[in-house]
Parts: structure tokens; C-alpha cells; sequence
């Protein structure tokens, strides 16, 4: 039995929804690219070790 409370769902999804969902489906994906980017590049770096700090009085 259905109930007579609930509002019914919209037919669809408007245009603006839409383009709101390609545009944020676009910046995830740059994102994604840019953070895979940034990854190989951390791991072809080569690992270089810390510089000695100075210590006074030593």
C-alpha cells in the first residue's frame, strides 16, 4: 500500500542539476590526475637524506 504522505520524486533530473553533475564529475577527475601526477613524482624523486642541523655549543 503506497503511502499518501511522501511527495513524489521528480520526474528527472533538471539542467542545472546536470551540469552541476558534469562539472563536478570533471573536477574529480582533474583532481585524480593531478594527485597521480603528484605521486609519481614523489617516487621518482630520489630520496635525499635530512641535512645535519647545527647545534650551538657543539
Amino acid at each position: 500500500m503506497p503511502d499518501k504522505d511522501k511527495a513524489p520524486d521528480p520526474p528527472g533530473r533538471t539542467p542545472a542539476q546536470e551540469a552541476r553533475e558534469a562539472r563536478l564529475a570533471a573536477a574529480l577527475r582533474e583532481n585524480l590526475r593531478r594527485r597521480k601526477a603528484q605521486a609519481r613524482a614523489r617516487a621518482d624523486a630520489p630520496a635525499d637524506p635530512p641535512a645535519p642541523e647545527d647545534k650551538p655549543g657543539s
